[in-house]
């Protein structure tokens, strides 16, 4: 079962408007789903998720992202998808990117790890610096 939280937006806003649409001018969000399959890892990713909803309260997100935890049957980790609108510059633990219709994901898997440096893990790559080398950088001389 999956849960989408959206983080800087108003309430009557879509979760999917800003990021899956292209972004809006000056919009930028965070949003959340989990689709876990055991209860294992429930009370860790709410508390991930209540975090990454304390995240731009202070920083100006730059780039919108999607988190995505989820659990693949078996291995009893948490694994944990961040894609944004555009590429990043890499972030130390996290494999990729892959290019995605939605924009370009990275992942990480956990298991043993605290809380709080999963979170500090997800924040690393959330804020992790665009990577203007795609040529998204226009006229920039």
């Amino acid at each position: 079962m999956g849960r989408q939280l959206r983080i800087g937006s108003r309430p009557d806003e879509p979760a999917a408007d800003s990021f899956e649409n292209g972004g809006r001018e000056g919009a930028r969000a965070v949003t959340t789903k989990h689709k876990l399959v055991t209860s294992r890892w429930t009370a860790d990713v709410e508390t991930l998720e209540t975090a990454i909803g304390r995240f731009t309260a202070d920083r100006p997100l730059t780039n919108d992202c999607h988190v995505v935890f989820f659990e693949i049957a078996g291995d009893g980790q948490l694994h944990v998808n961040v894609t944004h609108q555009h590429p990043t510059m890499a972030v130390r633990g996290w494999a990729g990117p892959a290019r995605l219709p939605d924009g370009f994901v990275h992942n990480r898997r956990f298991g043993d790890t605290p809380t709080s440096q999963m979170v500090r893990h997800i924040r690393d790559m959330v804020f992790a610096v665009r990577d203007w080398s795609d040529g998204a950088a226009g006229a920039i001389a």
